[in-house]
């Protein structure tokens, strides 16, 4: 038997667009696209017409700069806050572009050169020598060679030496393997291009040149600013991530619409009233939103069997709040003080939320 997944790549989940997109695909493509630029953007923001779900909320315009810098010769970065849905994007675009959305490097200071190049099957390379068999390639060398989109997470987390040897690799398209002889090299097919994504409050732990900046079209994935937006996008990923459990129980209205309205508030130090609120270090991004939405969902259903209230998004919440300072949970009480509280006396979802988060930070 095919052992459950617990996320299929963008290509896996969403092949059925893709199929239905690709079947009515009468613009012009780029060499080496899989769909045309117009279907991709429709596969990303959606199409009623077709039953094409958006997959990406915010800004609509963001999406077609992205797909427009992917069809030059320079690369694209994709910056912000963490948890903007930046490597969603890429992911998207990449399995609407090349069809894979699987050819990614994971940033972090253990990536060294050969991760971006290429490396050895050692007992082959021992037994046969260099060839082509004992070549073990990088994401971006499979993507070169395929004509694909390559991902790069978090690349101002890769150290000074890894960052500066892709600024060859984006100049000349060209990987050089002098092991397998002279003039041994892979020449980027068309099609061949790089996302590359960075969060903003990583920036100056390994700061790119400017040489590889130029190598880039930067765009900034700013947190979505329309909450109407923002409830939806939760509600669907919320429904995706519990599509497989047993138990079925749903986040009501009420409840939905206190758990966008914290994290909102919270991450502008505002609420939509104009109230001031403190805004906590940690991050309260809409992917962390869902996060508590699930944990949420899966404390009213398996511990305790009856509908989602304030009080299990109070609980879970405090995950969240704990991560990055001790000081967030004042921040969090006095939120829950004022705020939460002077809703609490026309809600009951917020006199539920109000009276756990108090007991739980007094706690």
């Amino acid at each position: 038997m095919e052992p459950d997944i617990q996320q299929a790549p963008a290509e896996v989940r969403y092949a059925e667009d893709l199929a239905r997109l690709a079947a009515v695909d009468r613009g012009p493509k780029p060499k080496g696209w899989v769909l045309s630029p117009r279907a991709v953007r429709r596969f990303v923001l959606g199409d009623p017409d077709l039953g094409i779900v958006q997959k990406f909320y915010g800004d609509d315009s963001l999406v077609d700069r992205c797909i427009v810098s992917l069809m030059g010769q320079q690369g694209l970065m994709m910056v912000g806050e963490p948890g903007t849905a930046k490597s969603m994007l890429s992911e998207l675009l990449a399995a609407a572009i090349s069809g894979d959305s699987r050819l990614v490097v994971q940033g972090s200071a253990g990536v060294i050169e050969d991760h971006l190049r290429y490396g050895w099957n050692y007992a082959l390379l021992l037994a046969e020598g260099p060839s082509e068999r004992a070549l073990v390639p990088s994401p971006i060398l499979t993507a070169m060679r395929a004509g694909k989109i390559a991902r790069i997470e978090e690349l101002t987390r890769c150290p000074p030496e890894v960052q500066d040897a892709m600024i060859s690799l984006l100049s000349e398209k060209t990987v050089v393997i002098p092991e397998l002889g002279a003039g041994a090299e892979v020449r980027a097919v068309a099609g061949f291009n790089v996302i590359g994504t960075a969060n903003l409050r990583d920036l100056g732990v390994n700061e790119m040149s400017s040489a590889l900046k130029r190598r880039f079209n930067f765009e900034t994935v700013h947190p979505i600013a329309d909450p109407v937006f923002e409830k939806r996008l939760v509600a669907t990923q919320l429904r995706e991530r519990m599509a497989d459990h047993p138990a079925d129980v749903a986040m009501g209205d009420d409840v939905l619409d206190l758990l966008v309205s914290v994290f909102r508030d919270l991450r502008t130090g505002r609420t939509a009233d104009g109230a001031a609120v403190d805004k906590p270090r940690s991050v309260m991004s809409t992917a962390e939103a869902v996060n508590v939405a699930q944990a949420a969902v899966l404390e009213a259903a398996y511990l305790d069997e009856g509908p989602v209230t304030g009080a299990h998004v109070g609980r879970q919440l405090r995950g969240v709040a704990f991560k990055d300072d001790g000081d967030d949970a004042r921040k969090l009480r006095a939120y829950a003080d004022t705020i939460a509280q002077a809703r609490a006396e026309r809600s009951r979802a917020w006199a539920a939320f109000a009276k756990t988060v108090k007991a739980g930070l007094h706690g």
